[in-house]
């Protein structure tokens, strides 16, 4: 056989299967395989943050996108690559969602913005689609709307029971996943630059501890999520309190319970992968740095250890922080707690564990405009360059994983 020849045929497959690949299966979508997230089929880890605002300021066209243009730009200098946000923002004042189905362009757009100023700045987006508490209207303002309509609710809970709230609930993901993006002309449901849907923030069912009504509408969402974008990963939302499933475990939430189960509900068909929030000066008020710091090492330690030997899924702290305005907090308390939070995140990444990155809680920009979104949890650059270093070290060190 002519050897010039076959070393031709070769080149021109390979070149063919390349094409073909990356036609086919270099989307830029997040996959899970196991306990790893894949991008192109290769392993991924990430390190992010949280700013809930920025559908919001972005609706401002003027003023508003250029600190959210300013906050990607800041967040890429540090080597941030996933940004947490809400699709959400339910009656009230300039509202996304005025009324069940029925929204305001000029916010929609707003996030038609956000959506293309990260995939501009290569970071990927998580977009929660509703709130558990009344922030920003959430499952009080459903439960509000269906009692306007003559339903006899008698809980904020009864969200995840009631048939027409449920309804409510699935037509703002209809609407959410099927926008046509006015900027970049893709449907979000097919923009890759969008890392996950969440199902609510901290999905709380007070009213039913056993655990049954969340881990029904868990399913029942879920699955919907899935019937119409089966490009995204989901998941549901968690802060990671235990339920009946590893009764054990229920030693570690401190005593609160809020019908939630982190097995159960991550075992849900359809949830690709596990998230937990921490905040132990929140939920150990009065208790010792040590105390904390111990808590919150145990803490991640278990849920990492679940996540890769029960469900066999990805892992991210999606909000993690400590707030300066509790107990004389001081700069070095919360860079301790990143350094805490980040070695625990990469020591799993490193050793091939399930936790695969961690969002802090969360990015303002030192400007007039955002004083009044400081919450004593914030993270602003310019005003805390020690605690910026951590976290630009920790984007490298996980970089180097991927």
């Amino acid at each position: 056989m002519n050897t010039e020849v076959l070393v031709y045929g070769l080149l021109l497959w390979t070149l063919l299967a390349s094409r073909d690949s990356r036609a086919h299966g270099d989307t830029g979508f997040v996959r899970t395989n196991m306990t790893h997230f894949l991008v192109n089929r290769r392993p991924f880890s990430l390190n992010g943050f949280n700013a809930y605002w920025l559908m919001y300021v972005a609706s401002f066209p003027e003023e508003g996108r250029s600190m959210v243009s300013s906050a990607f730009q800041e967040a890429s200098t540090h080597g941030l690559t996933l940004a947490r946000t809400w699709a959400f923002r339910d009656g009230g004042y300039k509202p996304l969602q005025h009324s069940p189905g029925v929204y305001d362009e000029d916010m929609f757009q707003g996030l038609d913005y956000v959506i293309s100023e990260a995939k501009k700045y290569g970071i990927y987006l998580v977009l929660s689609l509703v709130n558990n508490f009344e922030s920003f209207g959430g499952k009080t303002q459903y439960i509000q709307w269906a009692r306007d309509e003559g339903r006899h609710l008698s809980s904020d809970d009864d969200f995840y029971r009631d048939e027409v709230v449920k309804s409510y609930y699935k037509n703002h993901v209809r609407a959410i996943l099927t926008r046509v993006n006015t900027i970049t002309g893709v449907a979000y449901k097919d923009e890759a630059a969008i890392f996950a849907w969440e199902l609510v923030n901290e999905p709380r069912c007070e009213t039913d501890l056993s655990g049954r009504t969340l881990q029904a509408w868990i399913e029942e969402m879920a699955a919907h999520v899935k019937s119409i974008d089966s490009n995204h990963l989901l998941e549901v939302g968690l802060e990671g309190f235990y339920g009946e499933t590893i009764p054990e475990r229920k030693k570690i939430n401190l005593g609160y319970e809020f019908g939630t189960d982190f097995i159960s509900n991550n075992q849900v068909q359809g949830v690709d992968f596990a998230t937990i929030h921490a905040y132990p000066d929140m939920w150990m008020p009065g208790s010792t740095e040590q105390t904390q710091s111990a808590f919150l090492q145990s803490w991640i330690q278990s849920h990492v250890e679940d996540a890769d030997a029960v469900l066999r899924k990805p892992l991210l702290i999606s909000e993690f922080g400590k707030s300066s305005r509790l107990s004389n907090r001081t700069g070095d308390e919360k860079a301790a707690l990143y350094t805490t939070v980040y070695d625990a995140i990469y020591a799993s990444a490193r050793g091939g564990g399930a936790c695969r990155g961690g969002i802090f809680w969360h990015l303002l920009l030192a400007v007039q405009e955002m004083e009044g979104l400081r919450d004593g949890y914030e993270v602003i650059f310019s005003e805390s360059p020690y605690l910026g270093q951590i976290i630009s070290n920790q984007s490298h060190r996980i970089s180097n994983l991927n």
